[in-house]
């Protein structure tokens, strides 16, 4: 397991070092592909979540769907932040091809 980290974290670091796109629009470029990961994985737990029910000891309504919402961002933010599930990697490579490809230096 060790050993596919390694060569994962390998292949990150050529593909960053074989790019035209300046080092920090490839950090802004990464933050937005984990947040968009983040906002996916939201959305995913909205739904795992919707079917079910709240404990009618403690209410339900619509503060605990607010909550349930927040709790899932929370957890999503904190699936992205570990490992993720690979969403932002295979986002953040297609966002670097795009601007390499229209040779804006970065700029989208």
């Amino acid at each position: 397991m060790a050993d596919a980290l390694t060569m994962l974290n390998l292949s990150q670091a050529n593909a960053a070092a074989t790019t035209t796109v300046p080092a920090d629009r490839q950090a802004a470029t990464h933050k937005a592909a984990e947040q968009f990961e983040a906002v996916f994985l939201s959305q995913v737990l909205d739904s795992v979540f919707s079917g079910v029910n709240p404990n009618a000891m403690f209410g339900g309504g619509q503060s605990q769907q607010i909550y349930r919402s927040m709790m899932n961002e929370q957890i999503a933010g904190h699936m992205v932040k570990g490992r993720g599930v690979g969403i932002a990697d295979a986002v953040y490579k297609e966002l670097i091809k795009l601007q390499e490809a229209q040779g804006m230096g970065g700029r989208l």
